[in-house]
């Protein structure tokens, strides 16, 4: 089986269509939506209405949480707050109620998904470094084989077994037993690793790989629709840079 694993799209209906492309000739089984679907991009509707119609099911992120009335974002900075409130007030009403509706965690087998750490999922917490990753040392036993998150907009891969956890680098790469996984599967809709193409990642059951994708898509226009709103130009701006 072909998982397709995508993760914060942040309202980036461009990036959005052509990964879903992708996805299309790569003959994937199943998509999987770690969430954050909504925040900083001013496509909030299509990319609501587009994940609804492919994936099998779509994980609540934070910014999603945040604009569902799920968690407390008056901590967030400034732009970003605002961004979640203009996101609530143009989202159709069937689309704040899917929102609403939506799970922290999901799974398939020995496939574990998540927004954030997977230890706390309501907690939002990071996975990007090696330090956060060792933190899970004790709850190794309680995961499954392999567990995918988002949150980040980073891609790293990290390997727990035989006392250690290693970093994984490699585009593709192989499944090994006795190891458990976490895999921090990148940003459809806005790149913070200096790459400003689209990620996502396939993971193949049967052939125990998992490989990363990088899509180009029109940036420009993604980007022109954040100016003509009423969001942060840096929204915008950081899109042509992957950061």
């Amino acid at each position: 089986m072909r998982i397709a694993v995508i993760s914060d799209i942040h309202s980036n209906i461009e990036a959005l269509t052509e990964v879903l492309r992708v996805c299309d000739q790569q003959k994937v089984d199943r998509i999987v939506s770690l969430g954050d679907i909504v925040g900083y991009g001013a496509s909030p509707n299509p990319c609501c209405e587009l994940v609804r119609s492919v994936a099998e099911v779509t994980l609540l992120g934070n910014h999603d949480a945040a604009v569902a009335g799920r968690m407390d974002y008056s901590y967030y900075y400034d732009a970003a707050r605002h961004a979640l409130d203009w996101s609530a007030n143009v989202l159709t009403d069937e689309n704040m109620a899917w929102l609403r509706s939506l799970p922290y965690t999901y799974r398939i087998g020995e496939v574990g998904f998540c927004h954030g750490s997977p230890i706390d999922p309501k907690a939002y917490e990071y996975i990007f470094a090696l330090e956060q990753a060792r933190e899970l040392t004790p709850y190794v036993e309680e995961l499954p084989e392999v567990t995918f998150i988002g949150h980040s907009h980073l891609c790293r891969a990290f390997a727990i077994g035989n006392g250690e956890v290693n970093d994984v680098v490699a585009q593709k790469f192989g499944i090994r037993r006795g190891y458990k996984y976490i895999i921090s599967v990148g940003s459809v809709g806005q790149p913070r690793d200096y790459d400003n193409r689209a990620c996502f990642v396939i993971c193949d059951t049967d052939a125990r790989t998992v490989e990363y994708l990088r899509v180009e898509y029109d940036i420009e226009t993604a980007a022109q629709k954040i100016f003509d709103a009423d969001l942060a130009l840096n929204f915008g701006k950081r899109l042509f840079l992957g950061v």
